[in-house]
Formats: structure tokens, sequence, C-alpha cells
């Protein structure tokens, strides 16, 4: 909607300057009414446009480049300090088109007054729609980008609030009594941090190590044991052992 209306505060308004000054100069009355009537819904159609970029904003600002965002907050700015001059435009058309009824010689002073307003409020679209064009055509981009303005500067879409709602919200926190924390706030805070939690880790997975150090070793010391229990059996049990005995030849010689 935007972009289908954008066009209408500038162009719209132009032709209808342009056919004010033609109905000024050729002192038609009627002309001066339907110039009138195009300026006024030249003039008012600033309000929907305005409406609709502002609705957009969030979405054009997610797909834009960092020039084209700069752009967009400039383009913003200058939409949100300078709108007002459409509506005085249109109220001018307005009392232009209705006030001749009743002071039929106030209607050409009246509209000079609304051509002298209407070309200075066309120079004021022609301003806003200029940083408006250079947000997605890089074509156009012939000059740095402005400097990048805070996004708290634009009051857009629901979640904004007022400078006096803001300050009155911040009054009354400080009215209010501290609420009680939650029993279980303090176990929170006890609870390690990501870095002690980290730290703890690793010194129970250095004791697991050690510990499991300390097993084998004992297991070596073990086995080390039963090595040398078993080399010192071996020896003592083959002196013990003597061969049998062989017979005397005396006892021999005593047989028949």
């Amino acid at each position: 909607m935007h972009v289908l209306l954008n066009p209408v505060p500038v162009y719209g308004l132009a032709i209808g300057v342009v056919g004010l000054l033609l109905a000024v100069i050729a002192r038609n009355r009627t002309g001066i009414l339907i110039a009138l009537v195009l300026v006024f819904l030249s003039g008012l159609s600033a309000w929907p446009t305005y409406h609709y970029g502002e609705a957009a904003y969030d979405r054009v600002k997610a797909m834009v480049d960092t020039a084209g965002d700069q752009w967009l907050d400039e383009h913003m700015a200058r939409g949100e300090k300078l709108i007002y001059a459409f509506y005085v435009l249109a109220g001018l058309a307005v009392v232009g088109l209705f006030a001749p009824m009743k002071w039929p010689r106030g209607s050409l002073p009246l509209a000079i007054a609304t051509l002298v307003i209407g070309c200075a409020t066309l120079g004021i679209g022609f301003y806003i729609a200029y940083a408006g064009g250079h947000v997605r055509h890089k074509e156009f981009r012939f000059e740095p980008p402005p400097p990048p303005r805070e996004e708290a500067e634009h009051h857009h879409g629901e979640g904004q609030q007022s400078p006096e709602a803001h300050q009155h919200e911040t009054e009354q926190k400080e009215a209010e009594p501290p609420q009680p924390q939650p029993e279980h706030a303090g176990h929170e805070e006890m609870q390690p941090k990501p870095e002690e939690a980290k730290s703890e880790q690793e010194r129970k997975q250095l004791e697991a190590s050690r510990l499991q150090l300390e097993a084998s070793r004992k297991q070596l010391e073990a086995s080390q044991k039963q090595l040398e229990a078993a080399g010192t059996a071996s020896p003592s049990a083959s002196p013990g052992a003597s061969p049998s005995p062989k017979p005397s030849p005396q006892h021999d010689e005593h047989k028949p």
C-alpha cells in the first residue's frame, strides 16, 4: 500500500498546484475549485501513505543493506517531522473551497495562499521522497548515506510509548515496594556459573584419572609380588628332592 500511495502526495500535489496556478492566472472560479479539490485530496493522501510506510518499516529494515538502512531511518525521520505540512495544506484547501460561499472576495486570496503553501509542501514532499528512493534503489546513491540514527527516535508499532507514559511507569515502579523474591531465587544464585561448572567438571575428571592411575599402580605392585613369590618357590623345591639311594656292593656280596 505504501508503494502504491507514495506517489500521490508528490505527483498528485504537483498536478494540483499546476492546475491551481493556471486557474489563478485565468481567474477561472471553476478551475480554482477543481484545482483546490486536487490539492485537498493530495494533501490528505499523506496520512495513509505515512501510516502504511510506518507499518512496513520493520519488514523493509530486515531486507536492506547498511546504506539502505541509514536511508530508511532518514526517510522515516523526515516523514515524521514534516508530515504536518500536508495536513495544513489540506485544511487550507478546504477553507478555500467553502469560505468564498460566504466571502466571495476572499476566493482569489485564498487560492493564492493555497498555491504558495502548496509549492512549499511540494518541495517538502520531494525532500521526503528523495530519501525514500535511496532505500532500495542503489542506482540513485550518488552520495554517502546519512549518519545512522537511533531506533529509539522512531515511534512506530504498537509497542511504542510516549515519554510521558514511560516516565509515569518509571515513577510507579519506584513507588511500589520491593517484591519478595521467591524461595528458589537463593538456590539459583547458589548455582555455579558456566565457568565454575566447567572448572568443577575438569577437576572431577582429573580426580578420576588420578584414582585410576593409583589403582593401576596397586595392580602392578600386586602382580610384581606374585611374580617374586613364584620365583622364590621354584629354587627351594629343587634342593629338597634327593635321588634314590643306590644299593651298596656289600649287600650284593651276601646275596646268594
